[in-house]
């Protein structure tokens, strides 16, 4: 779920000036980044298909950075292939979420269509397998060139933003879809190709937007950066550029080498999206469209295409590392080895070399041992491995290694550490859950066949509700549950109890079960964005709270962790606290909890304009209840001196949660000049005054 939360006022000017979305979802510097929001992985990420990428990507250090413009931009074959077929960490970057886009699904545009595409973008990250950032940049509307993007967006509030998503990622390859020429069309996709080349420079130069190293990010230099090779052919008129309808030269500029290229740049390798995951039973290609295919709003839904050979061809621009004009693999050159980490230490560490010598030969075993009939026989070596491996970041730190050399290495031992845990969760067939107890719990056959009870959605400050977090141990080993926690995102003091302690050995096919009875605070923090803008004209958002970043959204309000405990290791696995609706055609369907208050009031039309002459005008106010029962208090108009309204005031009585109520005013001005008014619509309930909004969007299927 997505919303805005705004004052409900009416701004009165000659011009107008609009009120905007943004969105809440996943992604806290408090919450670790791969606490999955939503209630079950796909179906790639689970059993056999889960497991089978879990163990690639522990044998590689492989990474790689993708940068678009917009969601839909990206090439989902080869994120397919390097994340589920090498076992590479991706990474996606999206310069905007497409407010600018068009919408096949809803008739919500502008930024209401970039929280939609946001949560879009998100459902078809699962399928290409990718952490998710973004620039604060707007999607303004089609530009036609890569100067007009640049100058409304600015150079280096774009690159500065690029380059702290690598430093913060450190990503050994980075790639786009776009060549930054005419031939990518639209001036966004222009100024991605051109960024990707730009930042593969930038960001390792520590004089280079120092302000980013002063906030302790670290200078980091890819060893390599590709483009794809553009769609257009050159023809005796030279190459078509979609955006202006017209053809243009031969000509593609080389950020990383500063030159032009009088042709178009050649493949240097080419990436096979048309081969099959054996584990998955898919091609590459095919988990790209089923990405592609949550995107809805652009595309009404995609076809999922054949098995087919298909080749993606890419230019490599820049590199770091001998390679030649022919490659098999982006990685040509880059030792992706565990023991290629010990290159980042920066002096002589034989003790690193060893211990990621031993690594990486418990993990060829671990592969070799792995069946897929029978997960858990590989449990106790991913244990150790896991020990080990936490044994080895300790020896780092104790070093003397070069505090760079000392944060590099650990920042990739904290990625195998987290894999492993993943890994071993799913090898002793694990399962979380967490949510938002029913108000009243099913029983007899309603319990058996009803499926989940539904719940409330929005939670509200000051209230009173439980929460259920379950562990079951569907594997054949025994595991140790040493404990159920839930804690807030907010930095509030939420009170917090449970009714019991579940530590205790939890044999194979047994579940253990908490609740907790939780109490939002007076002050607890609205599910809000951390962007917003103050007026349509600006083309990038401004950051409300610059703790996310580049991140998708704020974090939802609370996470349940599970602590368990298995042959000397200890793993923890995180969810979000989620709520349950019914929703017709769809069926039961799980999002996170969200905060809200208590009553929401927004005003139609949100601005516009009066002529000097005008005696009144009307708007309505629209009151929605998030409380628990009745709700029951007085609407009144907040006027600028002299005004009136009729009627002065209007008592309001809903008596459910998710209640509505409309409202009409008469507004008579006086002494109305020409410049801008302010007028505000005040709830008042339980002797506290609200004077914020938000408004749903969405559609079934996505998050609304």
């Amino acid at each position: 779920m997505n919303r805005s939360l705004r004052s409900a006022s009416l701004a009165l000017a000659l011009i107008s000036t609009l009120c905007l979305l943004g969105s809440a979802i996943e992604g806290a510097s408090e919450v670790p980044a791969h606490v999955a929001a939503n209630e079950l992985p796909v179906d790639l990420d689970r059993g056999a298909a889960g497991l089978a990428r879990c163990l690639a990507e522990l044998r590689t250090r492989a990474s790689i950075l993708m940068v678009t413009a917009h969601p839909d931009d990206e090439d989902g074959g080869l994120l397919a292939y390097q994340t589920r077929g090498l076992g590479a960490r991706g990474v996606l970057l999206t310069l905007n979420r497409g407010e600018g886009g068009q919408n096949a699904m809803t008739n919500d545009f502008y930024d209401a269509l970039g929280v939609i595409r946001t949560q879009e973008l998100l459902a078809a990250d699962r399928y290409y397998g990718v952490d998710q950032y973004w620039t604060s940049v707007i999607d303004y509307g089609f530009s036609k060139t890569r100067e007009e993007a640049l100058e409304k967006w600015g150079y280096d509030r774009v690159l500065g933003e690029v380059v702290r998503v690598v430093r913060m990622t450190r990503p050994l390859v980075i790639t786009s879809v776009f060549a930054g020429a005419a031939t990518d069309g639209h001036g966004n996709h222009q100024v991605a190709g051109q960024m990707a080349q730009e930042a593969f420079v930038a960001a390792g130069d520590p004089n280079r937007f120092p302000e980013q190293i002063r906030e302790g990010l670290r200078p980091w230099s890819p060893l390599k950066v590709y483009n794809r090779v553009p769609f257009f052919e050159p023809t005796k008129e030279g190459i078509y550029d979609y955006a202006t309808d017209k053809y243009v030269p031969v000509r593609f500029f080389d950020y990383v080498n500063k030159k032009w290229i009088d042709h178009t740049p050649e493949a240097n390798v080419s990436v096979p999206e048309g081969k099959q995951d054996p584990a998955a039973g898919l091609t590459f290609l095919q988990m790209g469209r089923q990405g592609l295919g949550q995107q809805k709003t652009q595309n009404g839904g995609v076809t999922i295409p054949p098995p087919a050979p298909r080749m993606a061809p890419y230019h490599r621009y820049g590199a770091r590392v001998p390679v030649g004009a022919q490659e098999n693999s982006l990685y040509d050159g880059i030792d992706v080895s565990l023991a290629g980490i010990a290159s980042l230490a920066g002096g002589n560490a034989p003790f690193l070399r060893d211990g990621l010598a031993q690594l990486s030969s418990s993990l060829d075993r671990i592969a070799t041992d792995y069946r897929p009939d029978a997960p858990s026989a590989i449990a106790p070596i991913l244990a150790e491995t896991l020990s080990r491996t936490r044994a080895l970041i300790e020896k780092v730190h104790a070093s003397d290694l070069s505090d760079a050399g000392k944060n590099d290495v650990i920042y990739e031992l904290r990625i195998k550490e987290r894999q492993l845990e993943d890994a071993l969760t799913l090898s002793l067939q694990l399962f979380l859950d967490a949510s938002v107890a029913p108000a009243k719990e099913p029983t007899g056959a309603a319990a058996i066949f009803g499926g989940p009870p539904t719940t409330f959605t929005v939670a509200i400050p000051g209230m009173s509700f439980g929460v259920k977090e379950r562990v079951l141990n569907s594997g054949t080993k025994p595991i140790r549950v040493e404990a159920l926690q839930l804690s807030a995102t907010d930095g509030k003091e939420w009170t917090i109890h449970s009714n019991g302690s579940p530590g205790a050995v939890l044999a194979s096919d047994k579940e253990v079960e908490l609740k907790f009875d939780v109490k939002a605070p007076a002050d607890a923090a609205l599910t809000r964005p951390y962007f917003s803008r103050p007026n349509q004209e600006q083309p990038y958002y401004t950051l409300d709270d610059p703790r996310y970043e580049n991140l998708s959204t704020a974090p939802y309000p609370l996470v349940a962790t599970a602590r368990i405990q298995y042959q000397g290791a200890d793993i923890a696995i995180r969810k979000y606290v989620m709520v349950r609706t019914r929703m017709d055609g769809i069926g039961i369907e799980a999002n996170p909890l969200l905060v809200g208050p208590p009553i929401s009031v927004e005003v139609s039309p949100a601005a516009g304009a009066v002529p000097l002459s005008e005696k009144s005008f009307a708007f309505s106010c629209t009151l929605r209840s998030n409380v628990k029962g009745a709700a029951n208090g007085v609407l009144r108009l907040s006027l600028p001196e002299g005004w009136t309204s009729t009627p002065a005031e209007c008592p309001y009585s809903m008596q459910h949660d998710g209640e509505t109520q409309t409202v009409t005013f008469q507004v008579a001005p006086h002494d109305i000049r020409p410049k801008g008014y302010t007028i505000k619509a005040v709830a008042e309930y339980a002797g506290k005054k609200y004077e914020v909004g938000y408004r749903m969007v969405g559609y079934p299927g996505v998050r609304s």
